[in-house]
């Protein structure tokens, strides 16, 4: 005999029973999706739609300054605090509903506030001066830093003489149609751009021509902002053709003719060595690494590997001064420079979410260990309690 089934009168309670169960996954969903938790005492919220922020102006002291940013939108999102073409501070990836919280040291000032895609008007954040910023801002210079950033501004022009020429090669591959050769010559242009990373958020604006993600414009891969490496990436992967892409080509040579220009002129203070570093770190781990960068080439590897040279760069300028200073905080820094470098090899042998997902771990722990070293040689002393508090959530505009 079959086993007997609910009885009439209890049909009802189980359905009752479904009901709320549903109701309450549906409760714990939404403030899941929008909720905030341990928001930074003090923080400012803002919100960010299809078409702009809420609020569009914000006022801040100088000094540590956290934000909670929710992407009202329908698609992910970077939220970045501007000082003209340079970027301070950026989170990341933003997906619709979800919230993100970034906390930076802010100095006194006026900057801009991005707002979703790349085409939407962008919000003002004011930073007012306070008695300890004031204070920080009349310290004279540390003499020990004039041969690292020497050595610094060395590097960086290096980088930009080789991003010059091997843009150029690009170039020249594409318009005699070589399609082969256009493709090994992307792949060298693409690492010379990486290796520039540490520098490349202090002209977004080049960035934003050079190499934009299709996600943030509003045509996607149709939009006419679509300009850059990535334009030339799509043609000669997706389409399989170097055919319309000289012009796009030649644009990028020549704004890679620019960002060397500007690296020649370009102020960098002893805290931008390490801050600078760590920027980069994170922004490859809350994005780009999960979700990809040369989506239609899937050379990612050999661009974050690329990439890591840059951060290691970075550190290995500063590596007198902080062996010296902090030989422990200097150590963990090699260390997970070695780590990523592994992460980066077994990725690029199996690239699964996996496996990037280790690379992404990888460049997080990076950013943190950079993090420790101003505050160990003296320079800017909240700045590993600020990006230690900029919790993980974030593609960028700049890809």
């Amino acid at each position: 005999m079959a086993p007997a089934g609910p009885s009439l009168n209890m049909k009802p309670v189980l359905i009752g029973a479904g009901i709320l169960a549903l109701a309450g996954l549906g409760a714990f969903a939404a403030a899941t999706r929008h909720a905030a938790p341990g928001l930074p005492q003090g923080a400012r919220q803002i919100a960010v739609s299809e078409t702009a922020c809420e609020p569009m102006a914000m006022t801040v002291p100088a000094g540590a300054a956290s934000f909670v940013i929710r992407n009202a939108s329908s698609r992910p999102l970077e939220w970045e605090i501007l000082d003209g073409v340079m970027v301070v501070a950026e989170r990341e990836n933003i997906a619709p509903g979800f919230t993100a919280t970034l906390t930076e040291r802010l100095k006194p000032g006026s900057y801009q506030i991005t707002c979703g895609l790349l085409s939407n008007p962008r919000g003002t954040l004011t930073v007012t001066p306070t008695a300890q910023s004031e204070a920080a801002r009349a310290a004279p210079p540390t003499a020990e830093f004039i041969g690292p950033l020497s050595e610094m501004r060395v590097r960086l022009i290096q980088a930009g003489t080789a991003l010059e020429r091997d843009t150029a090669a690009l170039a020249d591959a594409v318009a005699a149609g070589d399609l082969d050769a256009a493709k090994a010559a992307y792949g060298t242009a693409r690492a010379s751009w990486a290796r520039l990373g540490t520098a490349t958020a202090r002209a977004s604006d080049l960035a934003n021509r050079m190499s934009p993600a299709a996600a943030v414009l509003a045509g996607r891969e149709a939009d006419p902002g679509f300009t850059g490496f990535h334009r030339i990436e799509h043609g000669l992967w997706t389409k399989a053709t170097t055919e319309g892409l000289e012009p796009a080509a030649r644009v990028l040579a020549a704004d890679a003719t620019e960002m060397k220009a500007r690296l020649r002129d370009m102020a960098v203070d002893p805290a931008d060595i390490a801050g600078d570093a760590a920027r980069l770190a994170r922004h490859i781990a809350d994005g780009q690494a999960r979700q990809g960068v040369n989506l239609y080439s899937g050379q990612d590897a050999a661009e974050f590997d690329a990439a890591l040279d840059s951060i290691a760069g970075a550190a290995k300028v500063l590596a007198p001064l902080t062996t010296a200073a902090a030989p422990d905080a200097a150590k963990t820094v090699e260390s997970r420079i070695a780590a990523t470098r592994s992460a980066i090899a077994a990725m690029g042998a199996s690239p699964e979410a996996e496996a990037r997902e280790d690379v992404a771990q990888g460049f997080a722990a990076l950013g943190q260990a950079l993090d420790a070293l101003n505050p160990a040689l003296g320079l800017d002393a909240g700045a590993a309690e600020a990006g230690a508090a900029s919790g993980p959530a974030s593609g960028g505009g700049a890809g």
